[in-house]
């Protein structure tokens, strides 16, 4: 539009020359964060035994690979923690790769009773696979291959009627949560097993209410407190109050 204007001589120059315009976030642009509704009606959907395997991922955060190989002493019942000190990666061949977690991230988080029943009714039907009692079952009593776990979470997306949502979205989902709960940087950067609170940051900063979010939020709550101990005067005053 200003350059037409330049050339139909309405202004000398055209002022938006030389300046760059700001740029969208990776964050912004790439992460898709499911709501509660779709994650409900992907559990829902989802067959029975992949149930669980969901839930690692949105209640816990793991990522495809370390919840493709959760063993039975992973699940620490007693202390309600999941462990994560493997992953599965891909081979040639279908075959499976076992390795510590990305960037060296082992770590014990804090698991809700919640997803710890739905482990316990897992196994309670299913039991483990093989002598390293893997909880999701593969070929010769192996954990199983990603491309695997991708094919039951497409057939599980189709049955849900929920487009666009990747297996990896789940953990946005799970930090997300956290970050609404008022967890800090340091928090969510070890239950994620990030190796730098930087990517945490970098990921998920606009997730995190600003100085003026907080201010508000302050403010607010003050305007209710006092505005509820005007009412209540209001009625103790009153002369047709009971």
């Amino acid at each position: 539009m200003l350059r037409a204007a330049v050339r139909d001589r309405l202004i000398a120059s055209d002022p938006s020359l030389g300046v760059t315009l700001p740029r969208m976030r990776k964050a912004d642009m790439a992460m898709r964060i499911p709501t509660p509704e779709d994650v409900a009606a992907i559990m829902t959907a989802a067959d029975e035994w992949f149930r669980p395997f969901i839930a690692f991922c949105a209640f816990a955060g793991l990522r495809l690979g370390e919840a493709a190989a959760m063993q039975l002493p992973d699940v620490d019942f007693l202390h309600r923690q999941i462990r994560v000190r493997r992953q599965v990666q891909r081979k040639p061949g279908g075959l499976v790769d076992l390795r510590p977690p990305k960037y060296g991230s082992e770590r014990n988080i804090p698991a809700p009773e919640e997803l710890l029943n739905l482990l316990s009714e897992h196994l309670a039907k299913w039991k483990t696979f093989g002598a390293d009692k893997w909880l999701f079952y593969g070929k010769n009593n192996e954990p199983p291959h990603q491309n695997t776990v991708h094919y039951w979470w497409k057939t599980t997306l189709q049955r849900a009627g929920v487009e666009g949502v990747r297996l990896h979205d789940l953990r946005h989902f799970y930090a997300s949560g956290l970050i609404a709960a008022g967890c800090d940087v340091v928090t969510v950067q070890r239950a994620l097993g990030h190796a730098k609170a930087t990517t945490t940051l970098n990921t998920y900063s606009h997730l995190w209410p600003t100085a003026d979010d907080r201010t508000r939020a302050a403010a607010g709550a003050l305007v209710e407190t006092v505005l509820r101990t005007f009412a209540d005067s209001v009625r103790t005053e009153s002369p047709h109050s009971a």
